[in-house]
């Protein structure tokens, strides 16, 4: 098991910044990769940036490309968002997702753990 706490979001000006914090507690070791999803409302859950454990390669979705930053922290488990230039369409819940990779004797399968969303909002 993975256990995902977010912090940060909140309310911003468009133009404005804002950072998003999740920490990984339990079963950190089978942790492959981890990321940032968001949903807005009467919109499907979207990949905003993910980063792998090992490589630390990124990658994010085109309309945060040049904004948003993901970090990781190896030594904390923790994996940040920095978010800049927000805009109003940046606006919705925004999920912290792990993936844990699970490696068996005859196949191996990823279990994507979430975290429990924090609001982020951006007024025009």
């Amino acid at each position: 098991q993975v256990q995902l706490v977010e912090s940060g979001g909140g309310l911003v000006q468009a133009g404005g910044s804002l950072r998003l914090s999740c920490a990984a507690s339990g079963s950190i070791f089978t942790i492959s990769a981890m990321g940032w999803y968001r949903q807005a409302p009467g919109k499907q859950r979207e990949l905003v940036a993910e980063i792998a454990s090992g490589s630390g390669v990124t990658n994010y979705a085109d309309s945060v490309k040049g904004r948003f930053t993901i970090s990781r922290d190896n030594a904390r488990n923790t994996v940040d968002l920095q978010m800049d230039s927000l805009k109003p369409e940046d606006t919705a819940v925004y999920y912290c997702n792990a993936q844990s990779l699970r490696i068996y004797p005859d196949y191996e399968t990823t279990l994507d753990y979430w975290g429990q969303g924090t609001q982020v909002t951006v007024s025009s």
